[in-house]
């Protein structure tokens, strides 16, 4: 007959079950009456993981521990699908740093909110009802809460067949160009991850520069950026129903044209302003500078990779590069910015305003207005806090307005593009632009999502009175 275990082991086992049991609770129970301060503090417990990480000697080639400034900067950059660096990802930093910044890059490119409803159901193994209602807002989905689990799955899946896809197209380029297979297998998962997730990390100590005028590598990038750009949502939508654009939801109808349309302005666009700049595309053939100024369009939204210097354009490109930097991509996506979808709806609503419609709509559609005051909102904020962090660089260093104000939206809108300022900015500066980071990837998901549950309804309504407006 065995012997029973000790009655203090099995209090310890029943204190810790108890203990276990009390955490589920509280996790399910902020999970569902708080969801978005619960993104908020998943998102800032990931920084915290791969900032102390990244601070490791080991992360670093040298040996030795990276500045904290640095090692958050990174951090930061590489969850919030930046792409800002302020060391070298190739040579500052070892093989086990840059698995580190690309295994932040997949988990941050999920999204906060993704993020935040899969920990819930990890932890607490169960969502509650606003838990769900949180994740099937952030896939824009009407299918039943039962189904959101099962959603969350294929946002990942999706995520990881997608970026194998384009793995498996970079690296027999990599090892036809001579690199060793490892090296050459470890370039293609680093650059479709990174691509797909809108990042524009490049494991290369030249970045794209070696590769300007080869399709075989720029193509699949700008593939992985653009579908990243669009969003779970849209991506999820193109799968179920292809081509037939009367089956797809108003949010994917919104999110392709307009992306569509910002795409092809903004390829004739550059390439206007920059086809006889020596510095950049001057002396390419026209073939060449077609090619440049099409990747250029698709980076400029949120990818991040660059084919030029960004010191070199004209100040009328480098103006063209911050608007469409903070327009940003789709909603729900790897993207950053104010998102397209939030342009459309404000332009509807311009459109119907000097039509004196007086509903918005768009495809047979009618936008509520509480959507366009979260469109009003999303942009204001993102304006303010492109305005504080220009003034706060411009007090802290003696650079000109428009290479801060490159960096700045740069860096609120995750896009990554950059003039080299981040590397150039003291310890205070590095803080500040690692604020806008992870403001601009959780402010126009996260908070907008917030603002649009924060409804109550209320058992009186003031008289209308209209203020004179414009």
């Amino acid at each position: 007959m065995a012997s029973q275990q000790p009655r203090w082991l099995r209090d310890d086992r029943h204190g810790y079950l108890r203990i276990l049991g009390s955490i589920r609770d509280f996790a399910d129970s902020f999970a569902n009456s708080s969801p978005a301060r619960l993104a908020l503090m998943v998102f800032s417990a990931v920084i915290l993981v791969f900032t102390a990480l990244l601070s490791l000697p080991m992360a670093a080639s040298s040996g030795t521990a990276t500045p904290l400034h640095d090692a958050l900067f990174t951090a930061v950059s590489a969850v919030c699908v930046t792409g800002l660096t302020v060391v070298s990802t190739a040579a500052h930093w070892s093989f086990f740093g840059q698995f580190v910044i690309l295994l932040g890059i997949f988990i941050g490119g999920l999204g906060t909110l993704t993020l935040a409803s899969l920990l819930a159901l990890i932890v607490s193994r169960r969502l509650g009802v606003r838990g769900k209602l949180l994740a099937q807002a952030a896939l824009n989905n009407a299918s039943r809460l039962g189904e959101i689990g099962t959603l969350l799955r294929i946002v990942i899946t999706t995520s990881v067949i997608i970026e194998i896809v384009l793995a498996l197209v970079l690296v027999p380029r990599f090892l036809i160009l001579g690199e060793p297979w490892w090296e050459a297998l470890w370039h293609g998962i680093f650059y479709s991850i990174s691509a797909f997730n809108n990042a524009g990390f490049t494991p290369h100590t030249d970045g794209l520069v070696p590769y300007e005028t080869d399709l075989w590598i720029l193509t699949p990038l700008m593939v992985g950026v653009f579908l990243g750009s669009l969003g779970f949502p849209v991506v999820m939508v193109l799968v179920q129903v292809r081509h037939h654009f009367g089956k797809w939801s108003l949010h994917a109808k919104l999110t392709v044209t307009v992306s569509l349309i910002l795409l092809v302005v903004g390829s004739i666009a550059w390439a206007l302003l920059e086809w006889d700049n020596v510095g950049t595309i001057g002396e390419l053939n026209g073939g060449d500078k077609t090619i440049h100024a099409v990747f250029a369009s698709v980076m400029m939204r949120s990818g991040g990779f660059n084919l030029v210097d960004q010191n070199a354009m004209s100040p009328t490109t480098m103006l063209l590069t911050d608007a469409l930097m903070f327009a940003g991509g789709g909603s729900a996506s790897t993207a950053g910015g104010i998102k397209v979808t939030t342009i459309a709806v404000m332009f509807l609503a311009i459109v119907a305003e000097a039509r004196g419609d007086s509903e918005v709509r768009a495809w047979g559609r009618t936008i509520p207005q509480g959507a366009m005051r979260v469109a009003i909102s999303v942009i204001f904020m993102g304006a303010t806090l492109v305005l504080i962090g220009c003034g706060l660089l411009l007090a802290m260093t003696d650079e000109p307005l428009d290479k801060v104000v490159f960096e700045v939206i740069s860096a609120f809108a995750t896009c990554g593009l950059s003039t080299n300022l981040s590397s150039e900015l003291p310890p205070e500066g590095k803080y500040v632009l690692s604020a806008l980071m992870f403001a601009g990837r959780m402010g126009t998901i996260t908070l907008a999502s917030a603002l649009a549950l924060r409804q109550r309804s209320t058992l009186y309504r003031y008289p209308d009175e209209r203020p004179i407006i414009g």
